[in-house]
Order: C-alpha cells, then structure tokens, then sequence
C-alpha cells in the first residue's frame, strides 16, 4: 500500500467506526416496554431565528427554497434578508411580541416567509388548514385572537375572502383600525420595514408558534401550542438521524403540517439542505417531475403520496436514479409501499417516522441503514431526550416486551399545551409529563416500535379486539388495489363489524367477491351477503368506495347511489378521515 495513503484510509476508518458505534448507541436491550433516548448530543439552546442566521452565514449562496411551479429560488442569503424585512413589516403594521398572525393558504414562499419572520420578530404563528370553511375558520380566529390573518385570495376552488367574509361579516364595514380588510396594508407593504427594528431581540423558549389540528371526528380544532425550543430541537435531530447536509430535498407536504414546516423547513434552516417545493397542493405528476429536473437526492410524503407516486401511469417515464431516501410519515406504513417505494424509486435509504403536533412531531424514526424488516414493520426507534412507555390503559402499568398497549411518551418534545384549553391539556398530559398518544403500540428489546392503531380505533367483533392496521397491511398486498382503509361499522349480532374501504389500481375491476375469496383463511371469515350497486351518477366527496370482508357489501362510489338504504346506513358510520375530497 502506499504510505502516502496511508492516514487517509485511517481517517475513513476511524470515521466509519464512530459512525458505526453511534449508530448502535440508541440500540439498548430493554427489560420492559419503556425505553430512553440517548443523550450524547446536547440539545440545541437557539431560537428559530438565530438558527436560520447561523445557516445563511455558512452557506449564502447555496439554494435554500425553490418553488417549482412559482419559478421562485431563493438562496439562504437572500432568504435571510426576505425574512429581516418581513419581521421589520410585521412589526410596523402596528404587530406586538406575543400577538398572533394566522397563516392560511397552501404551500406558497409567502407562507414559508410568514413562518420564519413571525419566529424573529416574536409572534406567534397561527397554522390554519387550507381547507377550512368559515364556521372553521371562526373558531380558530376567535380562540387564539388572530390579530392578522395572511392569505391569498383564491387557490383552485377556495375563495379565501369570500369565506373570510362569511367568518367576519364585520369586514365591509368595520372602521379603520378594528377590523382591516381592504384597507389593510398589501402584502408588499406589509413585509417592508426598518430591518433594524427587531434585530437583537431575544426568542422566547415559550410560545412562540401555534399549530391548529383536527382531532377526531366532532368538535372543534386544538391548538397544540410549540415553542422554539420544541421545534429547533426536533428539526435538528431529524437532520441528525438523516444525515442532512447538502441534500436536496423534495417536499410536496402542506407547511400548515408539522411534517412540513418542521419537519421541511426548520431542517433547512438548521442543517443547510435545499427544499423544493413541486406544486401548491399535492400532485404527484408535479413531484416526480420535480425529482427528475432538480436532481433531489431526497422525497417526504405521506404513504397515501407515494402510493399515488407509484400509481401514475406514466411513472416509468420519469429519472428517479437520484434519489436516495426520504421520510414517510402521517398515517400508518403498509409494508409493500415501503419496498416498493425502495426499489421503484431507487429510496434504499427512506425511513418511517412517527410523531404527532403535540410533540414537535417526531417521537420515533428509522435508520437510513436499517434492514428490511426494520423498515417495513417498525417506525423505527426512540429520538435522542426522549422517553417512551408502553402501557396498559386500564391498569397503567407498564406491559412486558412485545405487548401491545398505549404508547406513551416524555421529553423536551412535549407541547406546552392546548391553547386556551387546560382540560383537554389535561386529558392528555399527565403530571408526570407524559404525553398519551391513543396509539396502541409494540417495543421490542432494542428499542424499535410497531403501531398496531388507535385505541379508538380498535374494532371489537363479538368480544375480539381487532387493529385495523393488520388489515389493512394484509390488503395492501392484493395485486390490484391501490389503497386500504379498516373501520369498524354497527352490527347488531357481534357489535361491530369490519368495513373495508378500497380504492382500485386504475384500469383494474374488483368485487367484493373476489376480495372475500382473498381473504378467506387468512383474516376472518366473511360474512355471506349481497353486492349492493347503484345507479351510475356523478362525482361525489368519496373517489372510489368498496365495501368488503367480512362485511361484504361492495359498491364503486361512480356507480354509487346514496338512496340505497345500506350504503347510507354505512357510510354514516364511517369516520371522517375515510371521507376524502376530490379537486
């Protein structure tokens, strides 16, 4: 060998062993269902603010946000001075540390803007779902007393002053200064300002964003409150666990969901990596594209994303060889997207993550390097700081290894609360700290999680605890279905029954036959009835509806009339996440 090789190849050594030994660190063999993050990296003490100065000073010419469609690239240099001046123009609006901005509308460089000038001028942002109507709208204007409210006018079929209107009848004729409509400021006024005006002021660790969801099925949203502290210190062990630097990533999530704005932006802010933003809304032609021109070595979605990635007809026409890995995350895994998504996509490297916007959101992630059962049936292991237990919810007691009971968890992630709401806070924060997720969950003794649904969510069929997950994981490998989705319906005999509700690959045909006979000896046993099918009419809120085993009452919802007294008695029954909206 040549000597003068020599140190180098030790170096690489040195460097591959550390990072083997780092990488078996978070791995320890468990006794119980509770389990600790280590804690070799201390925790970040920076505001949102601070961290994006930080990266822009490092790194001023690489591309921080490219929005594909808007033609907009903006490096970090030029992104830090888009932010100074916003922050400086919120502040000259008459805005005040502690006032609350809303941010409604979709994935536009106005709303990552707004996200990171309210962190440096300290306001809090108010993340509101870009579908809400007025009465939605309403509520989370008036709970959390927005005193600006930033959106577009329209987005496809979304009239946002139209429904603002319907929220606050008062715009057309409130007086200057109560009430600001269209004698507020334009938005190029708006984020104009003396820069200097907010320059050395200190973040505070305590509210600073706020982040409104839908939680069940009724009632009105809860605004999980995040501090810097939360949201920088997740973003930054998110980058760690990925190894994040200058990859450059492809993100077609909404920002008003953590995976997005934390999970996306903050990262960027943190570790330097580009984001490409491909539409204003998902499309998953415009985020294949997206990797085939801007080179992304890594792609975010939701498995719902990338089963629809995988199903494009054209899908094979587009050059994916770039890609690397990616994060899948926002609902539960089925294991034969996740190998898929690996060999179709090239995403050797893709890893699940787990988490909720009550804790900042990631609690749980894989490794790039983990193997494939790893990758398919866990969600990976416990973040760094962080604590989790598994318990069983009736006895709180913590179950053996291997047990399924409620996940539950601990940690800097934690959200300070429900805004305005100290009984629902306390429903789900324990004076322990503990945060109950509702999620039913595994431990084995390294660590790695499995999710077997939601406590809520688990079907009792003549007395047997039945988790949708397993299902549905089952169904996935059919060959000609492209989604599944488990609920459990009313029945008189046994409780409750199983309802299936599958949309087919495109250009495929499936009864609920056929889906019972696939079923059949593997999990349950069907329940014999008739195949119930309407009349053909026209679009409606479902896509595309079967009705399958063991409840074997079966339409295609094109075919679909809502007379059928079967198909309306069921279709109440099912929760709202199984109700999706079309463009």
């Amino acid at each position: 060998m040549n000597q003068s090789h020599s140190p180098i190849l030790l170096l690489l050594l040195v460097k591959t062993a550390t990072k083997l030994f780092r990488r078996l660190l978070p791995l320890p063999i468990a006794t119980n269902s509770r389990v600790r993050g280590v804690c070799e990296t201390p925790l970040l003490s920076k505001t949102v603010g601070q961290c994006l100065e930080e990266t822009a000073h490092k790194f001023p010419e690489r591309e921080a946000l490219v929005f594909f469609k808007d033609g907009v690239r903006k490096t970090f240099s030029q992104f830090k001075q888009d932010v100074d001046l916003a922050a400086a123009g919120l502040l000259a609006l008459g805005l005040k540390k502690g006032d609350r901005l809303g941010m409604w509308g979709p994935n536009k460089y106005e709303w990552v803007l707004m996200q990171f000038a309210t962190a440096q001028a300290g306001i809090i942002l108010v993340s509101v779902n870009p579908a809400y109507q007025a009465q939605e709208l309403e509520f989370v204007i008036r709970k959390v007393g927005c005193k600006a409210l930033v959106f577009p006018t329209q987005f496809k079929t979304q009239k946002y002053y139209e429904i603002l209107k319907q929220a606050c009848p008062e715009l057309e004729t409130a007086s200057p200064g109560a009430i600001k409509s269209k004698r507020g400021r334009k938005w190029n006024d708006s984020v104009q300002g003396d820069s200097s005006r907010h320059r050395g002021q200190p973040g505070q660790r305590a509210l600073t964003t706020l982040s409104l969801s839908f939680q069940g099925t009724t009632g009105s949203p809860k605004g999980a409150t995040l501090s810097h502290h939360n949201i920088v210190n997740n973003a930054y062990l998110i980058g760690k666990r990925l190894d994040f630097n200058e990859n450059r990533c492809i993100l077609p999530v909404p920002l008003y969901h953590c995976l997005g704005s934390v999970g996306g932006c903050m990262v960027m802010a943190i570790h330097g990596c580009s984001l490409v933003f491909p539409s204003l809304s998902y499309d998953g032609k415009a985020a294949l594209e997206a990797v085939q021109k801007e080179k992304a070595s890594h792609l975010h979605g939701t498995p719902t994303m990338f089963i629809d990635m995988l199903g494009q007809p054209d899908f094979n026409s587009y050059d994916l060889s770039s890609l690397r890995g990616g994060v899948i995350a926002g609902s539960p895994v089925p294991p034969e997207v996740i190998k898929k998504v690996m060999e179709k996509m090239h995403m050797r490297d893709i890893v699940v993550a787990y988490g909720t916007t009550e804790n900042s959101p990631v609690t749980f992630m894989g490794f790039p390097q983990d193997d494939i059962t790893q990758k398919t049936e866990t969600v990976g292991c416990v973040f760094p700081h962080t604590e989790a237990k598994i318990e069983n919810p009736e006895t709180g007691e913590i179950v053996p290894l291997n047990s399924p009971g409620e996940l539950q968890v601990r940690g800097y992630c934690v959200m300070i609360g429900y805004w305005a709401d100290p009984n629902k806070t306390s429903e789900v924060i324990t004076d322990e700290k503990w945060y109950k997720t509702g999620d039913i969950a595994i431990l084995d003794k390294y660590g790695y999680c499995k999710i077997i649904g939601r406590c809520k969510d688990m079907i009792i069929r003549g007395g047997e605890n039945i988790y949708p997950a397993e299902i549905e994981q089952f169904l996935h490998t059919h060959p000609k279905l492209q989604e599944v989705q488990v609920v459990g319906v009313n029945d008189p005999k046994m409780g409750e029954e199983i309802c299936a509700c599958i949309t087919v690959k495109a250009g495929q045909e499936c009864t609920a036959e056929e889906i019972k006979a696939f079923c059949k000896g593997k999990v349950g046993s069907p329940r014999q009835s008739g195949l119930s099918r309407g009349r053909r009419g026209p679009q409606t809120r479902l896509q595309s509806l079967v009705l399958a085993c063991p409840l074997a009452v079966g339409f295609s919802i094109a075919d679909l009339s809502f007379q059928d007294p079967t198909v309306h008695s069921v279709c109440q029954q099912l929760p709202a996440h199984c109700l999706w909206q079309g463009e």
